[in-house]
C-alpha cells in the first residue's frame, strides 16, 4: 500500500512562494493497494491534480470525507473523473440527522457556486453514508469513527498488504485538557489509531497558537504527538498545517518535534510497508 500526499493544507488553499515546498492544496491522500484498488481520502483542492494524473480504469474509485466543511469537498467539482461518463465514483462521508450525504454535498455542487447540480454529472455518482463498521473494498478492510470535530466528522483507518493508515485530518482530542493524563476511554480516536503503521494526523496549531483557538476542532503541537505515542502508531505525519504557516515557519515546527514525527508535503510518496523517508516520486 502506498499513500500520496496531493494536498497537506488546511482551511483553505494557500499558493505561493512561501508554501511551494510543503504545498498549498488542501486536504487530499491517495491509498492505492497492491491489489490496484484506488482510495482517496477527503476531496479538497489536492484531488484536481489527482484527477488529471490518474489513468481511466474499470474499477470504481472511492473517495471517503471525513467531513463536509469546504477545504475537505471543495475540489469536487475539479476532479476529472467525473466529468467521465464510464468512470465509477463512489463517495463515503458521515451520516448526519439534518439531511443525506448527496443533499448535503449537492448544497455545494449547485447553483450558484457551480454551473453543474450533482444530478448533472457525467460520470453519476454514488452517495453511501459511512457506518462506523468495518466494510471492504478490494484487498482493504476500512472502519470509519467519529471522532472530535465540529459537526459530524469521521476518522479513517484502512487495513491492506500486511500494514495499516489511519486518517484522522481534523481532530481536536484533548480540548484543553492534559492528553497525558486522560484516561484512554475518553481519547477521540485512539482505537482507530492504535498501532497504525502510518498514522496521519491534525496538527494545525503550534502550542503558543492554540489557546486562542481552543474548541475550532484542531490539535496543537503537543497533542498531536502525545496522541500518536499513546495510540502506539509506529509513524506520525503531521498534517493540516494552517494556512498562515509558511515552508520556513513548518520547518521550525519539524525541528521542535526532533524526530517523534514527520511533516507531510505535497508530493511525498510513502510505502507504508516500510514506513520512513517518504518517497519523492512526484515533481
Amino acid at each position: 500500500m502506498k499513500a500520496t500526499i496531493w494536498g497537506a493544507r488546511g482551511s483553505i488553499p494557500a499558493p505561493g512562494p512561501e508554501t511551494m515546498r510543503y504545498g498549498g492544496n488542501t486536504s487530499c491522500v491517495q491509498l492505492t493497494l497492491d491489489d490496484g484498488s484506488v482510495l482517496v481520502l477527503d476531496a479538497g483542492t489536492g484531488i484536481r491534480g489527482l484527477g488529471l494524473a490518474l489513468t481511466p480504469s474499470e474499477q470504481p474509485l472511492h473517495i471517503l470525507l471525513t467531513h463536509l466543511h469546504l477545504d475537505h469537498i471543495q475540489g469536487l467539482m475539479f476532479f476529472a473523473p467525473m466529468f467521465r461518463p464510464q468512470s465509477q465514483v463512489v463517495i463515503w462521508g458521515p451520516a448526519s440527522p439534518e439531511a443525506s450525504l448527496e443533499d448535503r454535498i449537492a448544497r455545494y455542487i449547485s447553483a450558484p457556486l457551480t454551473p453543474l447540480e450533482v444530478r448533472e454529472l457525467p460520470c453519476h455518482p454514488s452517495f453511501r453514508e459511512a457506518a462506523t463498521t468495518e466494510w471492504q473494498i478490494g484487498s482493504g478492510t476500512i472502519r470509519a469513527s467519529s471522532v472530535a470535530h465540529r459537526g459530524p466528522t469521521l476518522g479513517y483507518r484502512v487495513e491492506a498488504d500486511g500494514s495499516s493508515v489511519c486518517y484522522i485530518p481534523d481532530h481536536e482530542p484533548g480540548l484543553g485538557a492534559s492528553l497525558a493524563d486522560l484516561d484512554e476511554d475518553w481519547i477521540s480516536g485512539l482505537d482507530l489509531a492504535r498501532d497504525a503503521s502510518l498514522l496521519i494526523h491534525d496538527c494545525q496549531y503550534t502550542d503558543e497558537e492554540y489557546p486562542d483557538h481552543l474548541g475550532w476542532g484542531h490539535s496543537p503541537l503537543s497533542d498531536a504527538v502525545v496522541f500518536g505515542q499513546r495510540a502506539h502508531a509506529e509513524h506520525l505525519l503531521l498534517f493540516h498545517h494552517d494556512p498562515l504557516h509558511s515552508d520556513d515557519f513548518l520547518d521550525e515546527v519539524a525541528a521542535r518535534v526532533n524526530g517523534a514525527a514527520r511533516l507531510a508535503r505535497e508530493g511525498d510518496v510513502i510505502d507504508v510497508a516500510q514506513v520512513g523517508t517518504p518517497v519523492r516520486e512526484r515533481a
